[in-house]
């Protein structure tokens, strides 16, 4: 049966810990204050501080939620019970306006760190005395590297800057960040913001950049969560099966969203399964502070869920030190925001997101000083603004990155640059400035053109129509491409796939490259990758269509599988087996890899118990149905795993990284379930002329598992497939039930 989701903004609570929110940037981020008491170099100091509760003319001592001796769930029971239902629902928006009669500030919970601190949102702002911070790639292209370790340090490192910027008063402790709905559709406005299409990708993602910004090294494993402290406070969201922002009159406050429970449980759902508890304890607005306390009076809202909403989100800050203060980052301040170390690392993140699409007989990497005179043309050719995306520096608000290094910048670093825009902006709505672009790469040694999309054509509360290039690009590149008598690289810059199938063809232009939206270090990254510097690793996080399929069908048709009766193709790799530009998890190297199959799970016998029975599926008439088609995942403890280990060797003459994708395929003739399934993912370093062999251990339920149509989970027996690669590894594991 259809679900019905309202798609519009709201938070979800993690697991390591519940989430938190924003008010009016011009508002000092809490009513803490500076004062003479405050630690160490910070200019806060902490709520329970006795020095602050005198000041205040109260006795701290008569007020048990600050009692460090108390646990925090019985600090924070006590702390909302000493308040009156007016000055709970006062704390429930993102501006929680304290309760001064008990000594508790004001706290503006809603800050941004969806790739690096940010000046949208009302909990961090930016001045002369703090005035940047580091912009990361955008999550779209930071995926792209497909490297979880990486996910994580940018993690530690904008928590890092989060905590320098609370102890010099310009933050709060509690971020709306990651984004983890999945990009099921290309033309989508915020797949800019998303970790790609595939649900078990965009979960790892978000695991991996929550635990970088929450972690307090050495208390990773504490064994009641609520006692563990945090660094910052994350929050996945939004609203499961949120993706469509404004297409054709469509808006994500009124769009109806009708959604399978297949559809939930397989894709949507699964992220936040992996990054996040349920529930809804802040408004990101005024509506449940101007409304919930009448609620409660007229009887539509009981007290004690509003007592257990606060309880959550006191507990939350009381981990975050705000209460009792955090003496372990007292030290950060101005010298831990832009560091060198930083710095380095928004480049790095660069550079393992690049994507090589296209490389006609090598061309790449260009040979440092063959090429004296370089042509960088294009509407990007001189981008800044446009690198970094969205949430992280708007110009109406004061604050920008540590810099920005342009392509312009970038490639001035390896030959003489000649530039020319070709275009006034992205959307090229004329050809006027094609000819001086045209001119510079008659004229230069070899020609890269920087082309591509912007926050104009894809942005929350703004999805695309088509998939093209806008206005004259495509005009511009192919005139550049002809005239050019040198090497002819192309650029693009986007979140969502873009057809290029004309450049693709164009024997002319003879390497692409995709940089996503590559943050303030973007252009030198391209300039390092283009000249040999360093050798691009990066996979799609997202399937490029080709144009025609958005004429297939509508944005607001949910469903993922194909859809017969109206004539929907698939959406994502898993459903979708037309034609496309480049497919998910593509990406090439300047060097070539092999891979080896070295050991292998092929049978996974399991034994049930006579509390375990079979469940039916659907299979295609004419292929084999075994006597027990499956059972369902909740009734086995699925503790077993096969494991799979792959030489990987590097028979090129260049070092480089390699991304090890492992899927899985459903026996063959069940109906209605995916083409593939990516269960497994690792990049490795290998060095030229050498090998590693990766070991890979997956658990059988959720390696194996499907979902049926009614949304229940279930192991199907019979021949499964793993596929490594592109199919360079291909092997089967029969799995039993007796």
């Amino acid at each position: 049966m259809a679900k019905t989701l309202l798609t519009f903004l709201l938070c979800i609570y993690l697991t390591f810990a519940l989430c938190v929110i924003h008010t009016d940037a011009r508002k000092r981020v809490t009513k803490i204050g500076r004062d003479a008491v405050t630690p160490g170099r910070s200019n806060f100091t902490y709520i329970c501080d006795p020095a602050r509760y005198a000041k205040l003319g109260l006795d701290v001592k008569s007020f048990p939620f600050c009692d460090k001796k108390l646990s925090y769930q019985v600090r924070a029971r006590d702390l909302v019970s000493q308040m009156t239902l007016y000055e709970k629902v006062r704390q429930l928006g993102n501006r929680a306006y304290g309760a001064p009669r008990i000594g508790l500030p004001e706290y503006e919970w809603w800050s941004e760190a969806l790739h690096g601190l940010s000046n949208v949102g009302p909990g961090t702002f930016f001045d002369d005395s703090v005035a940047h911070a580091t912009s990361f790639p955008t999550p779209i292209l930071t995926t792209a590297s497909f490297n979880e370790s990486l996910w994580n340090t940018i993690g530690k490192a904008v928590s890092t800057e989060a905590r320098a910027l609370y102890n010099l008063g310009h933050a709060g402790l509690t971020f709306w960040s990651p984004t983890i709905n999945v990009a099921r559709d290309p033309r989508w406005g915020r797949i800019i913001e998303t970790p790609g299409e595939d649900p078990f990708v965009v979960g790892t993602y978000a695991a991996n950049y929550v635990r970088g910004l929450q972690d307090v090294e050495g208390t990773e494993h504490y064994k009641d969560l609520n006692s563990r402290p945090l660094k910052v406070s994350a929050c996945c969201k939004h609203f499961t099966a949120y993706d469509v922002d404004n297409w054709k009159g469509v808006e994500r406050y009124s769009f109806d969203a009708k959604v399978t429970e297949q559809d939930l449980a397989e894709t949507f759902n699964r992220p936040f399964q992996m990054c996040v508890k349920n529930g809804l304890d802040l408004d990101c607005g005024v509506y449940y502070t101007d409304n919930v306390e009448n609620a409660v009076k007229h009887g539509k809202v009981r007290e004690a869920l509003v007592d257990r909403s606060l309880q959550y989100l006191y507990v939350v800050l009381m981990r975050l030190g705000i209460f009792d203060g955090h003496s372990q980052y007292n030290s950060l301040g101005i010298n831990d925001v832009c560091s060198n170390e930083h710095i380095e690392l928004a480049a790095e993140a660069a550079r393992e997101g690049i994507v090589l699409l296209k490389n006609d007989n090598g061309i790449l990497p260009l040979a440092t000083g063959k090429y004296p005179s370089l042509a960088v043309v294009g509407p990007h050719a001189n981008a800044s603004i446009a690198m970094i995306g969205n949430y992280a520096f708007d110009p109406w608000n004061k604050g920008t990155p540590c810099r920005y290094i342009t392509p312009l910048n970038g490639f001035s670093s390896y030959g003489r640059v000649n530039y020319a825009a070709g275009c006034s902006n992205v959307k090229c709505p004329d050809g006027s400035l094609i000819g001086p672009a045209v001119q510079v790469a008659t004229t230069s040694d070899a020609t890269i053109i920087v082309a591509g999309i912007d926050l104009s054509i894809e942005a929350e509360s703004r999805d695309r129509l088509d998939l093209l290039l806008p206005g004259k690009q495509t005009d511009l590149i192919n005139q550049v491409a002809n005239a050019s008598t040198g090497p002819v690289v192309l650029v693009i810059m986007s979140a969502g796939g873009v057809d290029i199938s004309f450049a693709k063809n164009n024997p002319k232009i003879h390497a692409i490259l995709w940089s996503g939206y590559p943050g303030e270090e973007g252009g030198q990254a391209i300039a390092d990758i283009i000249f040999g510097k360093y050798n691009p690793g990066g996979r799609l996080p997202v399937t490029w269509y080709q144009a025609d399929y958005v004429d297939k069908l509508p944005l607001t048709s949910m469903q993922l599988r194909p859809d017969d009766s109206n004539g929907y193709p698939g959406r994502t790799y898993k459903f979708f087996d037309g034609p496309t530009v480049f497919p998910f998890g593509y990406g090439l190297s300047y060097t070539k890899f092999n891979y080896t199959l070295k050991a292998a799970t092929n049978r996974q016998p399991i034994k049930l118990t006579k509390f375990q029975h079979c469940r039916d599926l659907p299979y295609k008439n004419g292929t084999f149905k075994p006597s027990c088609p499956a059972i369902a995942i909740d009734d086995l403890r699925c503790h077993k795993k096969f494991k799979l280990a792959v030489e990987v060797k590097n028979v090129g003459n260049r070092d480089g990284d390699e991304v090890v994708l492992v899927y899985s395929q459903p026996p063959v003739g069940i109906v209605g379930t995916h083409i593939k399934n990516l269960i497994a993912f690792q990049k490795v370093f290998v060095a030229a002329g050498t090998s590693k062999t990766i070991q890979f251990a997956i658990s059988t339920c959720q390696g194996l598992g499907i979902v049926d149509s009614n949304g229940n989970a279930l192991l199907p027996s019979g021949a499964h497939t793993i596929i490594v690669g592109d199919g360079a590894i291909v092997f089967p594991i029969q799995l039993t039930y007796r």
